[in-house]
């Protein structure tokens, strides 16, 4: 009676042990405020962009150039980065199945041999030396053990914590699938305006040269009229100063367009090599009308947003899994096979069979520092997780709304920079024809020359701008991955 009320209070106190391990922390409390707070329409979008969203026209039917789709399926093809994005999910894909794995037993297999001698004045030596493996034959000395046969670990997912991890594991997957679109869309974007960069410096590059023959003109006309004394030798060098300027600004464009060639054939993944474009049509290249849709459409086209929603469910699924780490584990081992001091008994069934079943309960009791920073670390990446997310969408919104108030202001900004160039064109025609005929001063046709050239690059930078500025909304409603 004593023992088995001994056994009840042993009982119990394993029992209180057991709960108390099991106690677990509770994971911080969050709160998405600002999905809960998207807007539902864009400050800047037009009405009718409520019902289009160009975000999902296919990267081929929004880029209509035949040179840049070219450079764009080459960049697709070779560009280191997004091969990298495809490796990062093949990576992603195979801890999948590593955790996948660990729900099933393992099973594994062994063979070996041994050798061992007790002491004869041992309890196992004693016993060995008295023992007889049949009438008139005694145990050798030293004692051989040959074996051979399978084993198995399964560690029980009574608490679904390795389901958790796996769960944890297809959501980091998923995410770096949408990494992966999300280096596609910015490849895309990024190739289109270096393209259209590289095309705004042949233009500046062209006007350049076409002002260097009117100011060696205006030289001309300069020495002309100091030989007829209608000119002074001030005027002759202010003209060849800036001849001069416009030369040197010449090769700097010249460089820029090398070094514009290199970043994109970069991106193509290939060695420097001339870009094939048409530069005589780039100010006459039409913006595409841009439909932005609602915000709320973000959350399914950005890719990175999806990207970090992928990312915030992994990261609470850690916080469940890190919390399990709490609980007790059940574990099972086993083992079957053959077992003898000769290998010709191996075969000698069912003398030679042995087998081990082990199952075991056990969970943390003290010192549970470890498992407890494992824990913290997992709740305070899920809280950087969710205020990640919560920034990739407020990005996304104030991209949008600021590129759309851009690309109207440049719309209006190439108008009036239209306007101004023709007009500055017209003036250095007049300068120079009253400057043939001393009835205007020298200054007035370096003015004329300057603001018309100053307009013109500004035009063209103006034409840059508009182009970029589609792209940057294509690509900020999520476009150029589909």
């Amino acid at each position: 009676m004593r023992i088995t009320i001994k056994n009840k209070y042993l009982a119990a106190i394993a029992l209180s042990l057991s709960l108390y391990g099991c106690k677990a922390p509770v994971a911080s409390v969050m709160t998405d405020t600002v999905k809960s707070a998207l807007p539902g329409n864009f400050a800047q979008a037009a009405p009718q962009d409520s019902t289009q969203n160009s975000g999902i026209t296919p990267w081929r039917e929004f880029f209509t150039d035949p040179n840049l789709v070219s450079l764009i399926e080459e960049a697709l093809r070779n560009n280191q980065d997004l091969l990298i994005a495809l490796q990062e999910i093949e990576i992603a894909k195979s801890d999948v199945m590593a955790k996948k794995g660990s729900l099933a037993p393992s099973v594994g297999y062994s063979a070996g041999a041994s050798v061992s001698k007790a002491g004869r004045y041992t309890s196992e030596g004693a016993g060995d030396a008295t023992t007889e493996i049949k009438p008139g034959k005694s145990m050798p000395d030293p004692l051989m053990d040959y074996q051979a046969g399978l084993t198995l670990d399964w560690e029980i997912d009574i608490w679904n914590k390795l389901r958790t991890e796996k769960k944890a594991s297809v959501a980091r997957y998923l995410s770096t699938v949408e990494g992966k679109n999300f280096v596609l869309s910015s490849l895309i974007a990024e190739v289109a305006t270096k393209y259209y960069e590289l095309l705004s410096l042949d233009n500046q590059l062209d006007i350049t040269e076409k002002y260097i023959k009117l100011q060696e003109r205006a030289l001309e006309i300069s020495k002309i009229q100091k030989e007829a004394a209608a000119a002074t030798e001030l005027a002759v060098k202010q003209f060849e100063a800036e001849l001069a300027k416009s030369k040197a600004s010449q090769f700097s464009i010249r460089q820029s367009i090398v070094e514009k060639e290199s970043e994109i054939n970069m991106l193509l993944g290939r060695y420097p090599q001339p870009i094939k474009r048409d530069k005589d049509a780039f100010l006459s290249i039409l913006s595409k009308i841009v439909y932005t849709g609602i915000p709320s459409q973000l959350l399914q086209n950005r890719p990175d947003i999806k990207q970090a929603e992928f990312e915030l469910q992994a990261a609470k699924l850690d916080v469940n899994a890190a919390r399990k780490e709490f609980y007790p584990s059940l574990n099972i081992s086993a083992s079957l096979g053959l077992d003898a001091f000769q290998p010709s008994y191996l075969v000698r069934m069912p003398e030679s069979v042995a087998y081990n079943l082990t199952a075991g309960l056990a969970g943390p009791l003290i010192n549970k520092t470890a498992i407890q920073a494992q824990f913290k670390q997992a709740d305070a990446r899920q809280v950087e997780a969710l205020y990640e997310y919560d920034k990739t969408i407020l990005q996304a919104y104030i991209d949008i709304s600021s590129q759309m108030s851009k690309i109207k202001n440049t719309d209006e900004y190439y108008k009036l920079k239209s306007e101004q160039s023709e007009a500055l064109d017209k003036s250095i025609d007049i300068s120079t024809q009253l400057f043939r005929n001393a009835r205007a001063d020298y200054l007035d046709v370096l003015t004329s020359q300057r603001d018309a050239l100053d307009a013109k690059l500004e035009l063209i930078d103006a034409k840059k701008d508009q182009l970029n500025t589609v792209v940057n909304i294509y690509k900020g409603l999520g476009g150029g991955w589909k």
